[in-house]
């Protein structure tokens, strides 16, 4: 069993945006950040390699520089980090995108108990599309506003966030869990990293 999940370098939007003429972001000029959405997934991930000793792939669609928020992410305790990369990606659609990560994911093998983490939404975008299209063409159950997740035996079990009602719902193994915002409590993501790393 192993864990992937796919995470994105985004432009920095609490600092200086800037916009190009044609009023599309100038992300050259802008400082990049790991997205929080993907941050919470990344989060999710480790808590469960902590339960179970699975390993966590990393995976990312991006330009040469996303390496180094890779880095980062190994650092939070993800064991291998893949950054698919060319300069025909770039300014693709969440069609695109979806295209490219569940080809990146299919390299990497998708074994019948591996589960695959995607955030809710990039903060450059806000569409929500790309992880329901990675499952869809990975022809994989999805499961969207996930609050917790267990593994019990060869199945998982998911409390999904209803708005106000959480309901208990088993899948098979091979879902995807994506909209993993409240998972993770506010502050609880630095605590767990930190504590994680020994910091507390």
């Amino acid at each position: 069993m192993k864990i992937l999940v796919t995470v994105k370098q985004v432009p920095d939007t609490s600092g200086k945006v800037a916009v190009n003429p044609d009023g599309t972001l100038d992300r050259a000029s802008m400082q990049t950040i790991i997205n929080p959405d993907d941050l919470n997934a990344v989060e999710a991930a480790l808590t469960l390699k902590d339960q179970l000793g699975c390993p966590v792939i990393a995976v990312s669609m991006g330009p040469p520089p996303a390496a180094g928020m890779l880095l980062e992410l190994k650092a939070m305790g993800v064991d291998k980090a893949v950054l698919v990369s060319a300069r025909e990606f770039g300014g693709s659609d969440t069609f695109a995108t979806s295209q490219i990560l569940a080809a990146a994911i299919k390299n990497l093998g998708v074994d019948k108990d591996d589960i695959i983490f995607c955030g809710r939404q990039a903060i450059d975008g806000d569409t929500a599309q790309v992880g329901p299209q990675i499952a869809e063409k990975l022809e994989i159950p999805q499961v969207s506003y996930v609050a917790d997740i267990k593994k019990n035996g060869d199945t998982i079990t998911v409390k999904m966030n209803e708005h106000v009602d959480y309901n208990g719902k088993t899948y098979p193994i091979a879902a995807l869990p994506e909209n993993l915002m409240d998972i993770i409590q506010a502050g609880g993501l630095v605590k767990a990293m930190r504590k994680r790393n020994g910091l507390d």
